[in-house]
């Protein structure tokens, strides 16, 4: 019977449909997530006095905390845009699965 439960969701067109919009959609804030991290990584490594100077005179805070900051909230930013996508369509897609599996 489980066989038969698995090939039914294998062959439903709303899960190929989810699987298919799911991984595109982490493929693409991953790949933001990596860029942005690796630019701060290469300005860490190359660029070290810039990152270094305050921003603005009489204070100890440099463009480097900001920036890092910055790649840490953004990492929560786009946590919350798949929580909210997955929260929505995917679950969606998700429920029409399932009642396409317990109709049969």
């Amino acid at each position: 019977m489980n066989e038969n439960i698995c090939q039914q969701i294998e062959d439903s067109a709303h899960f190929r449909e989810l699987v298919e919009k799911r991984q595109r959609f982490a493929t693409i804030l991953s790949l933001i997530m990596l860029v942005i991290y690796v630019g701060f990584i290469l300005l860490i490594a190359f660029a070290p006095g810039w990152l270094g100077t305050p921003l603005h005179a009489g204070t100890t805070v440099t463009r480097g905390i900001p920036i890092g900051i910055g790649v840490i909230v953004i990492s929560f930013v786009l946590t919350g845009v798949y929580v909210l996508r997955a929260n929505g369509e995917f679950d969606r897609l998700n429920k029409a699965v399932l009642r396409e599996v317990k109709v049969s």
